[in-house]
């Protein structure tokens, strides 16, 4: 009887610890999902217009990078599609936009200044670095009235 006694004894606290073991198991996967908390990303969508021409660009930023899509459809001229991404440097997004144009992938650089609800594509001289065509000075970049994305919903 007495040995009967001790095995349940034993069982029932084998069976308390076990379960307490469940407990601090679950409250650390609690904590292990808290701690996987992603940066919010913000997106923004804009479109140029401009008699037959179109294009589109949409901006995701998260922390410091921005990444996105940017289609430009000129009239009488290839169709470009492809992501972009780069940063924003105070005002300027400069990103490395890689495209693809009668079926050739390319690497470009390219530049927007934000102004309001716009954005104003830079454009400057160019030249080729590493296999990707990139400004020679951020700095010397005009950004006028040539290519305006105004901001639109997102679909």
């Amino acid at each position: 009887m007495k040995k009967t006694f001790l095995i349940l004894i034993s069982l029932a606290s084998l069976f308390v610890a076990c379960q307490g073991n469940k407990t601090e198991q679950s409250t650390n996967d609690s904590l292990a999902l808290d701690t996987t908390i992603t940066p919010s990303t913000e997106q923004l969508c804009y479109a140029y217009v401009k008699d037959k021409d179109t294009a589109s660009l949409t901006v995701m930023t998260s922390g410091s990078i921005t990444t996105g899509e940017l289609n430009y459809k000129l009239y009488e001229k290839d169709k470009n599609t492809g992501i972009f991404k780069g940063e924003m440097r105070g005002d300027t997004l400069i990103a490395d936009y890689t495209f693809k144009a009668e079926g050739t992938e390319s690497v470009r650089q390219v530049a927007f200044l934000k102004k309001g609800d716009q954005l104003l594509e830079g454009f400057g001289d160019i030249e080729e670095q590493n296999g990707k065509t990139v400004f020679k000075n951020i700095a010397k970049l005009t950004f006028g009235q040539a290519m305006v994305f105004t901001k639109v919903d997102c679909h």
